[in-house]
């Protein structure tokens, strides 16, 4: 079969996308992009297009269709779009006779050779819908693709004119999209953001790591407005998104390390060395590239220190690298590296032992001794059980024996013994494992009802306070006595209205304050909250908020379901063994003419533009505004995020991470820019923020507002149609799935209205769009779509990049069938959703059932089974549970389409293009949009 590449029509190139393993058709005239295969005549009417790619043999249109209310998205996705992959398609069904259908995977076939005879032979679907169930399949006729309509002269000269106002450099190519034609295709979402295209010589190397990856630091906009009133004429938020320490997966490169203590920073600014800088004065002196000062170069600059000889100036990597990490001198340190310390506050009330959370917990602990960071053997742990009382434990040095002290006084809390409460891990891990594996059983049968969570956090802050380190909370009840005692506040008549956003608030100063005093003495704090009744998460997501820690919710928690016990046991083992920094302090620096404005994620603002981080976790995200205070003159910018930490094992260092943008003063190039990633994990950061300050509606129409801005300024600066009224709704190719992201963060249990979230799950979804990595957040607000039964033969096998996964499909219900098995997942929590047509073979092969009947939905691990179908689902499943930064290990849970109603709702409201209560389709939804924006120009 001939290559994609020769079977192009004239005016078409095809350029083969490593990342999502499949070709990119380019039109070259326009620049468009597509997925599909170019049709050979794309002026035929619609019943005459060709097919994109070869069509099954003899494929007939249905004679019924599934009649949906919604109706139009069958018009609007116009075919299979993109046919060219297996699992996009739909299984053909005839009511007379079987037609022949693309590559359908039968299980039994997938040995060498056999699969390839299979497709000799008259194809029988194995997973497929009986044929009197034909109507189901709602895919439009074989061939047919998505009308586009490419942009219309006057805008690409507009465009054009708009880009040859850059500044020496090739500008970006604008691309101009309509929304009410073209649908958002998921695959956009894997793209990395626009290039950034620097003038030349703004960089002294060619090293292709002189620019920040976007997964440390990413800009909403990679190319900077020159004025203020430009940017506010484009309406996009500029913002920048850091994650310093995020995880690395195997073959990615590590960071560089800058080991000889020598650090060039500028003396006005303090901006640190790096690639932009320039050498004048015969290489004696740099000039900074924020605010032009001339420094000198430092002596020991240009000498190997390892070699003890002259070193080459252009091989130091922080003249190579834009991220990097310098080992700091003790110029940088107020004292020593303090050694890691960890303090474990167990919940062991009546609730929280019979949960079994006490019993999880410590085993995880005790499994997980080894992983906790203690390479420099200086690592320190104490153990405070509580309930309306406070149990230490005191394990003196030599010995196994532990004595538990306990204190009953909760309104005056005191430490009952000055040593051996606070121990060496290494030097007492006998001690620690004979004291974890007892715990559960000294409390087995306690009976006491109630929480002093307030005393407890106050002990172990004493406990810790000369050194400070990491509180890791076990709480089970909702905090009832002493100091942060809190009352259930939670009132079902409040939900939904106005009212609701004051539970979103902390119920008790107690928890801001005494979070701020943790910042202080270099305290962090981290939640694992299991409650099944009300537990004011709001209130307690305060100290990991204001102490850069991290909050874990685990509601009706029972470890007597393996499931639960498997996901806490998970997630808080990846939590001990994370390598943390301590005693981080995080500051922004930029060019001249740019300023750091507001600032949203988990840390606490010591001074203007000194974040606080007594702790920093990996993969947690940090969003930050910036103005635009005077005209930008130089034709590029620079940002440099600085982090000085000290690490777990005891070194002082400064990270270090440098993203240089061009400056336009070009609309067009402006948007051509836009990161919608990016601009997404802003817009999450301020409408959690606006939620707290104002209202929950404020903060949806607050977001709302924004994409109806952008829409409208691109309307009138970048087309045809200017201020008058348009029937399409213009969008720059790189921002068309910027709506979308929009309306899944509406839909988003953080924001969404609604009058049936209760306050605890609005609030913990709350600190995951503050706090998630771009990565993982983007699926949290889009969540992922895949058809498992007649996915391609590749799909859930092992390739060069590892698991092979199925492209993605639309997140519409109308993609459901009701012969299929679909997985949808938002990096939380994993469905697989059955048709209740589902044949039996295929309930056999996956859940060993012999019939739909006899399936349970809800909560469950999937059985080990010897057969290919199983164990590409299987593979497929724990790729997605892998693939993410994070620590987060999602529950699974079986769907039935029959099955209970709570659980097919929550599943079908991941499928946020479809309407779901009060909140709008994604159609509707652009259709207001489209309104709004022909209205705002009408004005």
């Amino acid at each position: 079969m001939a290559s994609p590449a020769q079977q192009l029509p004239p005016g078409w190139a095809a350029e083969w996308d490593s990342v999502n393993q499949r070709y990119l058709f380019i039109e070259t005239a326009t620049g468009r992009t597509q997925w599909e295969l170019p049709a050979q005549v794309l002026t035929a009417p619609i019943d005459a297009h060709r097919p994109s790619v070869s069509p099954p043999p003899m494929a007939q249109s249905h004679t019924k269709r599934r009649q949906y209310a919604a109706g139009q998205t069958q018009a609007y996705y116009g075919a299979n779009d993109a046919v060219a992959e297996a699992s996009y398609g739909t299984l053909a069904v005839q009511q007379q006779q079987p037609v022949p259908s693309g590559q359908l995977f039968t299980p039994g076939l997938a040995a060498e050779q056999q699969f390839a005879a299979q497709q000799q032979q008259p194809p029988q679907p194995l997973y497929h819908a009986p044929p009197q169930e034909s109507q189901y399949i709602n895919a439009p006729a074989f061939g047919q693709e998505p009308v586009y309509y490419p942009p219309t002269a006057p805008v690409n000269q507009l465009a054009d004119q708009f880009g040859q106002m850059g500044m020496g450099q090739k500008p970006l190519q604008l691309y101009t999209n309509n929304l009410l034609t073209s649908p958002p295709d998921p695959r956009e979402l894997t793209r990395p953001p626009p290039e950034i295209r620097l003038p030349p010589n703004s960089c002294i190397t060619t090293s292709p790591y002189a620019n920040a990856d976007y997964t440390y630091q990413r800009c909403t906009l990679n190319a900077i407005p020159t004025t203020s009133s430009l940017l506010n004429k484009s309406k996009v938020p500029l913002g920048l998104v850091i994650t310093p320490y995020r995880t690395l997966k195997e073959g990615e490169p590590q960071v560089t390390l800058v080991a000889d203590t020598v650090i060039a920073r500028c003396r006005r600014c303090r901006t640190y060395i790096n690639p932009y800088v320039q050498f004048i004065d015969g290489g004696n002196r740099w000039r900074c590239c924020m605010c032009n000062m001339s420094n000198e170069v430092p002596q020991l600059f240009d000498w190997d220190q390892v070699r003890n000889q002259p070193g080459d100036r252009w091989a130091r990597d922080e003249l190579n690298h834009s991220v990097v990490e310098f080992v700091a001198p003790t110029e940088y340190m107020v004292r020593p590296p303090q050694p890691a310390v960890y303090v474990f506050l167990i919940d062991v009330s009546h609730t929280a032992v019979q949960s079994g959370m006490v019993a999880t917990a410590t085993r995880t602990i005790l499994e997980n001794l080894e992983r906790i960071p203690n390479e420099d053997d200086r690592t320190k742990v104490a153990f405070l059980a509580f309930d309306t009382s406070l149990y230490f434990f005191s394990m003196p040095p030599g010995t196994t024996d532990t004595t538990m002290l306990v204190v009953s006084d909760v309104d005056d809390v005191f430490l009952p013994k000055p040593t051996d409460l606070l121990v060496n891990l290494s030097e007492a891990k006998a001690s620690l494992e004979s004291l974890l594996s007892r715990i559960n059983d000294m409390f087995q049968d306690n009976h006491t009802v109630g929480s002093a969570l307030g005393p407890a956090l106050q002990a172990g802050s004493k406990l810790m306070a000369p050194i400070g380190g990491k509180i890791i909370v076990l709480s089970a009840s909702l905090p009832s006595i002493g100091a942060g005692a809190l009352k259930n506040r939670e009132d079902p008549k409040i939900l939904g209205t106005t009212k609701e956003s004051g539970l979103l608030q902390a119920a008790s100063p107690f928890y801001k304050t005494f979070a701020i005093e943790c910042s202080r003495a270099q305290v962090s704090v981290d939640m694992f909250l299991f409650s099944s009744a009300y537990q004011d998460v709001a209130s307690l997501a305060c100290l990991p908020h204001y102490t850069s820690g991290q909050t874990f919710f685990y509601p009706a928690f029972n470890a007597s379901r393996s499931e639960d016990a498997i996901k806490f046991a998970h997630e808080f083992g990846e939590v001990l063994a994370m390598p943390i920094m301590l005693e981080a302090v995080m500051r922004v620096r930029a060019s001249k003419g740019l300023r750091m404005a507001s600032f949203h994620g988990n840390f606490f603002v010591r001074s203007t533009d000194l974040l606080a981080m007594p702790a920093v976790p990996t993969d947690q995200s940090y969003a930050i505004e910036i103005q635009i205070e005077d005209t930008l003159t130089a034709p590029f910018v620079v940002l440099q995020t600085a982090v000085l930490h000290t690490t777990c094992y005891g070194e002082r260092r400064i990270r270090v991470i440098t993203l240089a943008l061009p400056t336009t003063s070009s609309l067009s190039e402006v948007f051509a820019s836009a990161d919608q990633v990016a601009i997404a994990t802003l817009l999450a950061n301020k409408a959690v923020e606006r939620s707290l300050t104002h209202k929950l509606e404020d903060s949806r129409d607050a977001i709302t507002q924004r994409m109806v801005d952008i829409l409208s300024s691109y309307k009138s600066s970048m087309t045809a149609a200017g201020a008058g009224a348009s029937a399409q709704l213009a969008i720059s190719e790189n921002l068309k799935m910027l709506p979308v992201l929009v309306l899944g963060l509406l839909k988003n249990v953080g924001i969404r209205q609604s009058a049936q979230i209760p306050a605890d799950l609005r609030a913990y979804a709350q600190a995951l769009l503050t706090s998630l990595p771009s990565q993982t957040l983007v699926p949290y607000i889009h969540p992922t779509f895949y058809s498992l039964h007649n996915m391609p033969a590749e799909a859930g096998t092992v390739g060069e990049d590892g698991v092979i996964m199925p492209a993605p499909l639309p997140l519409t219900s109308e993609r459901l069938e009701r012969h299929g098995l679909f997985l949808i997942e938002d990096g939380q929590t994993i469905f697989l959703w059955v048709g209740r047509d589902a044949v039996p073979q295929l309930v056999m092969d996956v859940f060993n059932l012999p019939s739909y009947e006899l399936l349970r939905g809800g909560k469950m691990t999937l059985p080990v089974l010897d057969n290919p179908f199983s164990q590409r689902v299987d593979a497929i499943i724990q790729k997605t549970r892998e693939m993410r930064r994070g620590v987060y290990y999602p529950h699974l849970y079986v769907v039935k389409e029959d099955g209970e109603p709570p659980l097919r709702l929550w599943a079908l409201s991941c499928l946020i293009q479809d309407r779901a209560d009060v909140l709008p389709s994604y159609q509707q939804f652009i259709t207001q949009l489209k309104d709004k924006v022909n209205g705002a120009n009408n004005y």
